[in-house]
């Protein structure tokens, strides 16, 4: 459930790219991540809030996660596969954890562990990315509409959603070509 303090435009997308939706088009760019207050309002809506302490060290790894996974979105997107650059990038912050598998009283059970508290979330958030790149890198986009910098993952039958929302992006978008039309 979002936070009701939670001011971005798109919320509740996978955890990795509703992360890097912690930035959104503006004049200038909207970003939620300034100070320890909007990330804690990030936790809340990611449904971190109990896991994760809203700190300067955890705005400082979670910063770096966004940084790592808007490169990697970047990279998957145009070539589909991650380049060097990316991978290192993710690679530092995955670094910090793991999955620990123990025996439980159902089967399996995997626990995530953190070298320091503050890289849970960007831990998760790498770990995130890395399971929506197997589902379909291609899959992983940005918004069509030229003025939004917002991410989603298309989860449609075909493959081919171009907006994070149709009720914004895209109809900005059909009115802007309509009034072209109209001019010509």
């Amino acid at each position: 459930m979002a936070d009701p303090r939670d001011p971005r435009p798109l919320i509740g997308e996978p955890l990795a790219l509703d992360l890097l939706n912690t930035r959104w088009a503006g004049t200038p760019v909207n970003d939620l991540l300034t100070g320890v207050e909007g990330y804690g309002i990030w936790l809340s809506s990611a449904g971190l809030g109990e896991r994760c302490a809203a700190d300067e060290a955890g705005l400082t790894a979670i910063r770096q996660a966004r940084e790592a996974i808007l490169l990697a979105a970047q990279e998957a997107g145009e070539q589909g596969e991650l380049g060097a650059r990316a991978k290192d990038g993710l690679d530092a912050v995955l670094a910090h954890g793991r999955i620990r598998r123990t025996a439980g009283p159902g089967g399996a059970e995997d626990r995530v562990e953190v070298d320091r508290a503050e890289w849970l979330a960007p831990w998760l958030a790498a770990d995130d990315f890395l399971t929506l790149l197997g589902r379909g890198a291609p899959r992983v986009k940005q918004c069509a509409h030229e003025a939004c910098i917002l991410h989603f993952f298309d989860a449609s039958q075909n493959g081919r959603r171009r907006w994070c929302r149709m009720a914004v992006c895209g109809n900005r978008a059909k009115a802007a070509r309509h009034y072209e039309k109209g001019r010509g």
